[in-house]
Formats: structure tokens, C-alpha cells, sequence
């Protein structure tokens, strides 16, 4: 049986390694996630994810960059940029912030069952999937679970 695609935005791998006390929360789950969860999904990362996390100005930026070393990369197409055009003109993310748009386009495009990210403004947003299924539904894409790393716990029965 395949595992379930699970595509990372920049938030998750940054989050691991991430040392401010307001986001201790937050990194504990990421982390939980990553050492007791991620074997459970078929995990990927886009190129997107890759230029955010070496632009970025990341506490332990290197162990960042390794922990997402052996992952799979989806590769750029011009039908991404294409799919974040519509994004952008349909109001779906922010002319300002195309790189959520992008990570969005990577995980509809590569039909990802979840796009895992602690980006809950303008991608993990009930408010907001609404208007992201009727797009993605024009662009004939499917629309991947938008998740934050505690959404995605294996349940335990014993």
C-alpha cells in the first residue's frame, strides 16, 4: 500500500531547528512529528522550499538544509507559475507573498494528499479553502489537506 504524499513548506524544516521561546509550542510538535510521524508518509519538498530555506536567514540554517538533504525535490515547470498566476489574479494568496502561492501550486499540481506547513494566514485557513477548491476546481487540480504537523498523528489504539 503507498504511503500518503506529504509536501513541506519552508515553515516545517525551519521549525525544527527554531530556537525562540513564543514558538516552543510549535517546534515540539514539528519535531515530535518529524522523528515519530514522517515515516508514515512519502515526504517531499519543491525547489520552492529549497531557495526559501537558503535565502532565508535561519537560526542553524546548515542543520536546517540537512534535514531536508535526502528528500525528494518536485521540480519547477512552467505550468507551476502558470497555476500561481491564477492564484495571484484570483485573490487566492498575495500578489506580495507568491511564495505561498507556489507551494500550493507544487503540492495541487503534483497531487499531494497534504501540503504540511505552519502557515495558518494564508495556507492551513478554513476560511480560506473554500475559495482554493473552487479554484483549483477550475484548473482541473486536485486540492491537497491543508495541515499543520498535529493534524497529521497516526492514532494509537493501545
Amino acid at each position: 500500500m503507498n504511503k500518503p504524499s506529504v509536501y513541506l513548506d519552508t515553515t516545517i524544516p525551519s521549525y525544527l531547528f527554531e530556537g525562540r521561546e513564543e514558538l516552543r509550542t510549535f517546534v515540539q510538535i514539528t519535531r515530535q512529528w518529524w522523528t515519530e510521524e514522517r515515516q508514515h508518509f512519502d515526504v517531499y519538498i519543491s525547489e520552492e522550499t529549497l531557495a526559501e530555506l537558503n535565502d532565508g536567514a535561519y537560526p542553524n540554517k546548515s542543520q536546517v538544509l540537512a534535514s531536508v538533504s535526502g528528500l525528494p525535490i518536485l521540480s519547477h515547470t512552467p505550468r507551476i507559475q502558470e497555476i500561481v498566476q491564477v492564484y495571484i489574479d484570483n485573490y487566492v494568496m498575495p500578489r506580495k507573498l507568491q511564495g505561498d502561492a507556489r507551494h500550493l501550486a507544487y503540492a495541487s499540481l503534483y497531487q499531494m494528499d497534504f501540503l504540511l506547513t505552519w502557515n495558518c494566514n494564508h495556507l492551513a485557513n478554513g476560511n480560506k479553502l473554500r475559495h482554493i477548491r473552487i479554484i483549483n476546481t477550475r484548473l482541473e487540480l486536485p486540492v491537497p489537506q491543508l495541515v499543520i504537523p498535529s493534524q497529521l498523528f497516526q492514532e494509537n489504539f493501545l
